[in-house]
């Protein structure tokens, strides 16, 4: 997410709004957030509802078994339509914002 954080500019450029979700409480979040100097939204998801709505739970992955989220970059129009996913069981394996806003690139019209 530092990566994000760092390209931070670009994505607002676009119109991208960068968020994180996890299923940390939020003083856990809030922390990580100050302590990484994070500007955008880190959010709070500690029943896994939005995480199970986009099929990214990791069950019993986390530290002693707890459920946590798949690695997972979306882009999603103002419709709220999904219109590119980066989806991977590899904690270490994430999409690098670069890859992020070339996808968006590609999309043109269709992803505003």
């Amino acid at each position: 997410m530092r990566s994000f954080q760092q390209h931070l500019s670009e994505f607002d450029a676009r119109g991208i709004r960068v968020v994180g979700i996890s299923v940390d409480p939020p003083e856990i979040n809030r922390r990580q957030s100050q302590k990484l100097g994070y500007t955008f939204p880190l959010l709070s998801d500690p029943k896994a509802q939005v995480i199970r709505r986009y099929d990214v739970l990791h069950p019993g992955a986390g530290p002693k078994g707890a459920d946590i989220a798949r690695p997972a970059e979306f882009l999603i129009d103002s419709s709220r339509v999904v219109r590119w996913v980066n989806l991977t069981d590899n904690i270490a394996v994430r999409a690098r914002p670069e890859q992020v806003l070339r996808a968006f690139d590609g999309m043109g019209a269709a992803a505003q």
